[in-house]
């Protein structure tokens, strides 16, 4: 997919010339002219679909739909998922026919089986968790009672290691505890056992306070903060859905293209609660990406650039998952696509923004960014290594980046008070 890449940069105008269609058979066409022809299908399409133009919509869909496949190569894996997206788009104009078609009733995917095979394909958050953790072993190495708020990752791989990392500090292990927001109580039961496992191994003093809530049901007192406790918050590909707003616009006709920051009454009001607690820091793991966009185009063109990438290093690590655990993955993948493209209003939870929009957000809440724990040591580097050659990381300013071929995916922030 990488000869596409010139057609899939987000300031990319749907100018893009789409041919009568082809006289000659598709199954001539080479992977490259496919790929092409599939992008400026996509664009036209999302651009009917705004206007209003269900016809040439669909014609579009169902010229997508011969060249596109679920088992094709990455371009024709993700045509076919934002054609699915599109689609459910204009079914949804009709409720009765949505609801009859039972698109609000696919089959759920195992979202910890999702996770597992996404921590096991790509490096994001391997590097997330060891950045977090070193950051934090050093902030709070002096301090003899910690408490952790993990806003909803849940994943004992982060937090098993910095137990550990706690026990063998110089003046001996601190009292630590951490609560832990999921509205999953499996995954609450599951990490707890596992970390009151590994404390009392550790002979460590230690707390599990679940929350089996959402994060916009997290009020203050459910915190259980106490004085002398040093506070740190971590929220993990979580907060961006704190954007979703009742910003209903025409789901076909668009409207004026708007595409800067909003206020977010939610957001600000975790913000200002995470504050109010004065947390020695905060952590911020994010998409790195832009689909918190009014136009369905603008989201449309944005999500092609980024899933492109995405897609691309799903098949460079394939090894690590087989064909059944890259359809997990992809349909994980699958299900953002469709809530970036198909949905508005509330139900667009998926609001991925760039670190540069986070930046003002935080620092309009009263945060500021610190220096994160960064060494490209040979443990760092043969850890990313290991998941390909085309993974990178990238340090901007304050936020480190997982890059795939110089395209960042995933953010790592720091914020302090």
């Amino acid at each position: 997919m990488s000869s596409l890449k010139p057609l899939l940069k987000p300031d990319v105008t749907l100018s893009l010339a789409l041919s009568p269609s082809p006289a000659h058979d598709h199954e001539i066409l080479k992977p490259e002219e496919r790929g092409i022809r599939l992008i400026q299908l996509l664009l036209k399409g999302a651009k009917h679909a705004s206007s209003g133009n269900f016809h040439r919509a669909d014609a579009c869909l169902s010229e997508i739909s011969e060249l596109s496949s679920m088992s094709g190569d990455s371009m024709q894996r993700l045509a076919a998922q934002f054609a699915s997206a599109l689609a459910t788009r204009l079914v949804k104009r009709w409720p009765g026919l949505y609801k009859a078609l039972n698109h609000h009733q696919k089959p759920r995917i195992d979202v910890d089986q999702a996770k597992t095979l996404f921590a096991r394909a790509f490096p994001f958050l391997c590097f997330a968790y060891m950045v977090i953790t070193r950051t934090l072993v050093q902030a709070m190495a002096n301090e003899h009672v910690i408490h952790i708020v993990d806003l909803s990752s849940g994943d004992p791989k982060l937090w098993v290691p910095f137990l550990h990392s706690l026990a063998h500090l110089p003046n001996g292990p601190p009292h630590l505890k951490i609560t832990c927001l999921n509205s999953n109580r499996a995954i609450l039961d599951k990490l707890g056992q596992s970390l009151v496992k590994e404390a009392e191994t550790l002979d460590m003093p230690f707390q599990f306070n679940p929350l089996s809530i959402g994060l916009r049901e997290l009020s203050g007192d459910m915190l259980k903060v106490r004085s002398g406790e040093a506070l740190a918050f971590v929220s993990i590909l979580n907060l961006h859905v704190l954007l979703a707003e009742d910003d209903q616009v025409d789901a076909h006709f668009g409207g004026a293209k708007f595409n800067g920051i909003k206020s977010c009454k939610p957001l600000s009001d975790l913000l200002t609660l995470i504050r109010s607690m004065s947390p020695k820091l905060l952590f911020l793991v994010e998409q790195e990406a832009n689909h918190n966009l009014d136009r369905l185009v603008d989201r449309f063109i944005e999500g092609l650039h980024y899933y492109s990438a995405v897609f691309d290093s799903i098949d460079a690590t394939s090894g690590n998952l087989g064909g059944e655990g890259r359809m997990i993955l992809e349909e994980m993948f699958g299900r953002e696509i469709e809530n970036i493209v198909a949905c508005e209003g509330l139900e667009r939870f998926e609001r991925h923004e760039r670190y540069g929009r986070w930046a003002i957000r935080l620092g309009q809440g009263g945060f500021k960014p610190i220096r994160l724990w960064y060494n490209f040591n040979e443990d760092t580097k043969q850890m990313v290594d290991g998941f390909g050659k085309g993974y990178k990381i990238a340090s901007e300013k304050t936020s480190l980046m997982i890059c795939w071929h110089e395209r960042p995916l995933y953010a790592v922030t720091a914020w302090t008070c």
